[in-house]
């Protein structure tokens, strides 16, 4: 049973016009209520402030609260004179005059504003006339986070003088149970812990915090001005379901997914920390406690690597290793001894952490990258958009990348779109003396995950939120929210697939999961978190995409009646008053304190779109890269970048007369026998259909007919193979249509063939399994054989078939069988698409095939003007030249030594040959 616990931060203040302290002789708050309801982790919290105006003239007061970051107001009314004044939210451009005419005569634009760790302020301010009252009342929305295994529900209070009539009522409604609840915080001591009431009842839980005008004063932060504290509510949910808490009404869902009995996945981290000129005192200082806290509490079965950088870099150890007690002990003297110094070469560490990672993946592990850093990129690659393309191609969506923002000099944006292209997250560590805490605390969370590759499918759904995760880590949770297709709960099924360690897990309840409710807010929860995810999709686009994108984001913020970024409040006051417009702040915009005054196409193997980093800069459309958490892509040069692949690695020469096969354009495959939807079945002869692949002979690897021994090496598709020790690979050539023994493993019973076209990649690739099993897949659907039961798919899909577990999203197919994990990208060039095996997880010892090539040790032996490589004694002849390397999401060109087939797989090529078609 798993613990959850919720947090909102609400900060009621009112001030007097001019920032004078309020004096209660001239103004009185006589009321100030605080409402939240917290119905399945989404709260709606309503401040409601009475003003009454005591002196003989007319007085400016302010209205003046903070809020959660992670809120949105939703709805903000004043009620004057018998009068009620709206509010209305506003497409934020449709605002701008109105706030910049407001500004620009001095007046106060209501801007909502940053202020500390997790609120905003929302202010404005209205007259009013001698003995007359004002009621103002602010409503704002948020879905709960869980991290660390709980929720949190923050009040803050500060309402800058005692209050007659002061309340505080939270009520809690959750279906799966309430089984714990505590209340914390500086509210809760002293004399104010008589003022609150709890009342604990199964699935619902009351809160009321009623101080007297005497306890008002007498908190630790508290004095004659009245509250100054939080009042913090933690509580805990039952978890009875391995697939969780789904909740259905009036046509939608909310699934909310946080397992708990399952094994803690071994991690590989690797920490990289900026240790230039700008983190001289204090932080310096912090970073190295949080750091011995952090080794300390790595697991004996985690290996770790930590990287320290100013202009130049600083290893501990340039490899991983195994987090035992000397290890420990040796990288705790490490960071014992950082010093500050220098300038800040981001990309170079940041390349180097990711090379750590690749070049040690271990079987059922989870790796991560943690980035610290305080400033900007002043040497090395400075250009912004070129280090997140850099860092794009070196992660190659493998693992996440989490960047902690050190204080208000950091380049926010820059970090938080980085991390959000690389399935991470970016957190801000404020310059406080608990900036040690916050690391560590920020390590804590994703410390030990529990699943790798989640995907969460719906059938009878539409207009899904975030349905795939790149990780789940222990005392987290997933949040899924979408539309029951004509709400027919008879065919909605709800299903987690993901890896636990080295095997495929399947959450499902064949007896059914959802509970219907009368809850009217899931329709605003599904709105709330398309809106946050759209938000953050936004920022990685460009072109189209993102005016797409930000178009239906702001669609939704206006129908629902959010503040958004894309959104301002205009707040209507009294005749002859101004019109104040209210924005929500970026991440970006320092606190108070600190101031001087997806949309993708359907289907599966869609190509990406144009992109747009934090920077702004239009990128090349061709390379896609598509994070394990959620459908992104990024958009940069395709040539650059290397993917260390295992084994062989393929690659289309860069021939001139190199022509790729044009997209099919996603249409689902009408029959088996043929489709009009792939190249060269127009009616004239082409290639077979996947019916004639499976029945015009056996795929099995020892039945398959062979085809002549040699085949010219010719400008056709060029292959890459990886060289130990050695900086060039070597490249051969393959011409004419073939099909091709890519993969077999004769103990696990698994084959993987690929039909090559002429000249271009593969048009066809197939996995065999259990004997008569197959996944095939080509440009326009996947196939799936299992169990005499032959199914197509066409858009995004994860399943498991016997031992064989399918994730299919939109730019590539990812199978794992066993120990084997198998990527199949879809590439394109001059608006032709094919396919690319790219082999993920080494295979065993038996391997044999094409992508179970081992790397190749050899020599080079210079004779005149001719080089020879010198491979197992025998010296081969050969030519330097070039190959674009495809087995990765990102294709990079690489140099190579081109030699024929049979020399660089040290056998004949029809030993890897099944047809020539």
């Amino acid at each position: 049973m798993e613990r959850t616990v919720v947090r909102v931060s609400i900060f009621g203040l009112l001030l007097a016009f001019g920032g004078a302290q309020p004096n209660k002789d001239d103004w009185e708050i006589y009321s100030f209520h605080i409402n939240s309801t917290v119905t399945s982790r989404y709260a709606t919290t309503v401040i409601t402030s009475r003003v009454v105006n005591r002196k003989d003239e007319s007085t400016e007061v302010e209205f003046h609260v903070r809020i959660p970051k992670n809120a949105f107001i939703s709805k903000f009314r004043m009620f004057m004179d018998d009068q009620v004044y709206d509010g209305e939210v506003k497409a934020k451009e449709a605002a701008q005059q109105q706030y910049t005419q407001a500004v620009s005569r001095g007046e106060s634009a209501g801007i909502v504003s940053s202020v500390g760790r997790t609120l905003e302020e929302f202010k404005t301010s209205v007259t009013v006339a001698p003995l007359k009252k004002v009621t103002f009342e602010l409503t704002y929305e948020e879905l709960f986070r869980r991290r660390l295994g709980k929720y949190e529900l923050q009040i803050f209070a500060r309402p800058m003088q005692p209050v007659k009539d002061f309340k505080v009522d939270v009520y809690i409604h959750e279906k799966a149970g309430i089984n714990y609840m505590d209340i914390k915080g500086g509210l809760s001591t002293n004399a104010l812990a008589n003022a609150i009431t709890k009342t604990l009842a199964d699935k619902q839980a009351w809160v009321y915090f009623y101080p007297t005008v005497d306890q008002q004063k007498t908190c630790d932060s508290c004095g004659e001005q009245g509250l100054n504290g939080d009042l913090v509510i933690v509580y805990d949910v039952n978890r009875h379901k391995s697939l969780g808490d789904i909740k259905r009404s009036k046509g939608y869902f909310v699934h909310h997914f946080a397992p708990s009995s399952l094994l803690r996945i071994p991690k590989n981290v690797v920490f990289v920390i900026d240790q230039s000129g700008s983190m001289h005192g204090r932080k310096m200082e912090q970073t190295r406690i949080a750091l011995l806290h952090i080794l300390s509490d790595l697991a004996a079965e985690d290996y770790f690597g930590l990287i320290t950088f100013d202009s130049n870099l600083f290893y501990w150890k340039r490899e991983l290793v195994q987090a035992n007690a000397d290890n420990v002990e040796s990288a705790k003297t490490f960071a014992s001894n950082i010093k500050d110094r220098g300038s800040t070469n981001i990309n170079t560490a940041l390349l180097e952490g990711s090379r750590m990672l690749n070049e040690q993946p271990r079987q059922g592990s989870a790796s991560i990258l943690i980035l610290l850093t305080d400033g900007d990129p002043t040497s090395g690659v400075t250009n912004l958009e070129q280090i997140q393309s850099n860092v794009r191609e070196a992660i190659q969506d493998k693992f996440p990348l989490y960047c902690l923002g050190f204080g208000f000099d950091v380049n926010f944006a820059f970090l938080e779109s980085m991390s959000l292209q690389n399935n991470g997250v970016a957190r801000r560590i404020y310059e406080d003396s608990d900036a040690d805490l916050q690391l560590k605390g920020f390590y804590d969370e994703v410390a030990n995950p529990l699943l790798t590759n989640v995907t969460m499918s719906y059938s009878s759904s539409a207009n899904l939120t975030q349905t795939k995760f790149s990780q789940y880590y222990n005392g987290s949770e997933i949040v899924v929210a979408g539309q029951i297709t004509d709400n027919d709960v008879e065919t909605f099924v709800p299903q987690v697939v993901a890896i636990s360690r080295n095997a495929s897990i399947v959450f499902s309840d064949a007896n059914g999961t959802t509970e219907s409710t009368d809850d009217s807010n899931l329709q605003r929860v599904w709105a709330y978190l398309t809106v946050k995810q759209l938000l953050d999709k936004e920022l990685q686009l460009s072109g189209v995409e993102k005016e797409k994108v930000k178009s239906e984001a702001l669609r939704l913020s206006l129908k629902y009646g959010f503040v958004t970024p894309l959104t301002s409040m205009v707040v209507t006051k009294p005749s002859e008053e101004t019109t104040e417009v209210l924005h929500k702040p970026s991440e970006d915009t320092p606190p108070l304190s600190r101031r001087t005054s997806m949309g993708m196409h359907p289907g599966i193997l869609s190509k990406g779109q144009s992109r747009r980093t934090s920077g702004g800069s239009h990128l090349d459309p061709q390379a896609g890269v598509y994070p394990g958490s959620g459908s992104r892509f990024s958009s940069v040069d395709p040539q650059a970048g290397v993917y260390p692949s295992l084994g062989s690695r393929f690659s289309s020469g860069n021939y001139p007369n190199l022509h790729l096969p044009a997209h099919p354009g996603f249409q689902a495959l009408p029959g088996l026998k043929g489709s009009p939807g792939l190249p060269g079945h127009k009616g004239e002869a082409g290639p077979p259909m996947l019916h004639d692949l499976v029945t015009d002979y056996d795929y099995r690897y020892d039945s398959l007919p062979i085809a002549p021994t040699t085949l010219s090496v010719a400008p056709g598709v060029r292959f890459l193979l990886q060289a130990e020790n050695q900086s060039l690979p070597l490249c051969f050539d393959i011409a004419g249509r073939t099909i091709l023994r890519l993969l077999h493993l004769p103990n696990a019973g698994v084959s993987v063939n690929g039909e090559l076209d002429e000249d271009q990649g593969f048009i066809k690739i197939i996995v065999h399994f259990d004997t008569d099993n197959f996944v095939a897949v080509e440009l326009g659907a996947v196939t799936v054989k299992y169990e005499q039961k032959l199914t197509r798919y066409t858009g995004d899909t994860a399943l498991v078939a016997g031992s064989v577990a399918v994730f299919i999203r939109p730019t590539e197919v990812d199978i794992t069988a066993g120990q084997t994990r198998l990527l199949i990208l879809v590439h394109g060039k001059n608006g032709k698409d094919f396919l690319w095996p790219a082999l993920r997880q080494q295979p065993s010892d038996d391997a044999v095939g094409i992508l179970a090539q081992k790397a190749v040790v050899y020599e080079e032996v210079h004779q005149g003007p001719y080089t020879k490589l010198k491979i197992k004694d025998q010296e081969i002849s050969v030519s330097r030249s070039s190959a674009v390397d495809f087995g990765m999401n990102l294709p990079a060109t690489l140099a190579c030594w081109l030699m024929s087939p049979e020399s660089a797989l040290r056998a004949p090529l029809s030993d890897f040959t099944l047809k020539v078609l």
